[in-house]
């Protein structure tokens, strides 16, 4: 389980495009990773549209965006389209990055049990080492949430 003070897990995945990610691609960079269940979805579009529409923000303070769910390069392809997202959506497929940060598991909704992302974010330095998390995300309003915490702590 990753905890505050941690750096952040090397991974390598594809992005809306099929181009490889690396983590350490984003070195010396401050940056949100943000972790959601599902493209197209009510709660997943409103995040990914907040942040959107915060975009210009994030970059004139020198951060990143990044998205990762489960969905295939298709799916975020045809999301980042619709949605008119310009920062980078990562397809975590097998869900090995979401284990890493410790964000897949089992969940309930409606008396269900199933598998799955919970809605969390994590904000990193530009030495990759964690300085918030936030679990169990709550979508509307959280980007602006994110970079007003970001801020405080730069």
């Amino acid at each position: 389980m990753i905890v505050e003070g941690d750096l952040v897990p090397k991974f390598e995945i594809n992005d809306a495009n099929g181009n490889k990610v690396k983590s350490t691609d984003f070195k010396g960079k401050k940056h949100v990773i943000y972790f959601y269940p599902k493209d197209f979805t009510p709660g997943c579009t409103t995040e990914a549209d907040e942040f959107s529409k915060d975009y210009k923000k994030f970059q004139k303070h020198g951060i990143e965006i990044i998205g990762i769910s489960p969905d295939d390069v298709d799916s975020h392809k045809k999301f980042c389209d619709k949605m008119e997202i310009e920062y980078p959506l990562l397809a975590d497929v097998d869900k090995t990055v979401s284990n890493q940060f410790g964000v897949w598991g089992k969940k309930q909704f409606m008396g269900r049990d199933y598998m799955g992302v919970s809605r969390s974010t994590f904000l990193v330095d530009e030495k990759g080492k964690i300085v918030k998390i936030y679990p169990k995300v709550k979508p509307a309003g959280h980007s602006k949430e994110v970079l007003n915490d970001f801020l405080k702590l730069n």
